[in-house]
């Protein structure tokens, strides 16, 4: 494919390349903010000291992510208590693995979750490494070393667990659980949207073949370990639509949640709303003053 236009400023894009600009930052911010929400439930839970520091700095690092994509959308006139503590449940963008329960007390569950996304997320950095939108291209070296290391600690973490009968039981357990919302991390917010997304250059690659890269990495590695990947079984040919590739009902890009996302927000977003707050205090820099 051709190499994409520069696009502009953002206040000299025009409406159909800033939605797709949006629907892909909406993709990226969400998803990181949910998930380390989630991974900071497992503080002074995790089985060992070490695991339970490793996913706290984990965690720090997604939410520095999440604000880097949050403060590209800001653009547009967006404060941060727009976008995360006053924007309504219903209307957020993130992929429904990042924001399922864990299974009680499993250790098992946070490291297959882990695994999972973030080889989608390596997959989906590197589509965006050459950007036509250059404030998102800017941001994704910042990211990727980072990313490096979270995938790391998930696989030493699944080779550990895998090593006996019992502990890659519970791994199996989880795969099946998940696998299929991972799946979701493929689905477009809207597919019109998506495939401008790709024709301005913004992501280098469509979700299915990006959906098809994660496959050929995750399915051999998790079998290396002999764990089964049966919903990875897909015809030579498929697309977003396929009869047998069968998605679960809340994909999350599309706006449908499940329960356990509504609790989540909830919780997140309690005190802020009990504190009658109107704005969020910024702890961080401004990435764009660094």
């Amino acid at each position: 494919m051709a190499a994409a236009e520069t696009l502009p400023e953002p206040q000299e894009l025009s409406d159909e390349e800033r939605e797709a600009i949006e629907h892909q930052l909406y993709r990226l911010a969400d998803d990181e903010f949910v998930i380390a929400e989630r991974y900071t439930e497992w503080q002074v839970r995790a089985p060992t000291l070490e695991s339970d520091l490793a996913l706290a700095n984990i965690a720090q690092d997604e939410y520095g992510h999440a604000r880097l994509w949050y403060d590209l959308l800001q653009d547009w006139g967006a404060t941060e208590s727009d976008l995360i503590w006053e924007r309504p449940a219903d209307e957020w963008r993130h992929s429904s693995l990042c924001e399922l329960e864990f299974a009680e007390g499993d250790w098992a569950d946070a490291i297959v979750r882990s695994y999972l996304y973030d080889v989608a997320e390596d997959i989906r950095l590197q589509a965006l490494a050459d950007s036509s939108y250059p404030r998102i291209r800017d941001r994704v070296g910042k990211i990727l070393g980072e990313e490096d290391y979270h995938r790391e600690h998930a696989q030493n973490w699944l080779e550990r667990l895998c090593e006996e009968d019992d502990s890659r039981a519970r791994v199996q357990d989880a795969l099946d659980r998940l696998f299929p919302y991972a799946l979701t991390l493929f689905s477009p917010t809207d597919e019109e949207v998506d495939d401008r997304i790709v024709e301005l250059g913004i992501r280098s690659e469509p979700l299915v073949i990006m959906r098809e890269e994660w496959l050929d990495e995750v399915v051999p590695y998790l079998e290396s370990l002999d764990l089964s990947v049966d919903d990875a079984e897909l015809p030579e040919q498929y697309d977003l639509h396929h009869s047998a590739f069968d998605l679960p009902a809340e994909v999350g890009r599309d706006q449908s949640h499940t329960d356990d996302w509504f609790d989540l927000y909830d919780d997140f977003t309690h005190t802020y709303s009990e504190l009658g707050r109107e704005s969020a205090n910024r702890i961080m820099k401004d990435p764009d003053d660094e």
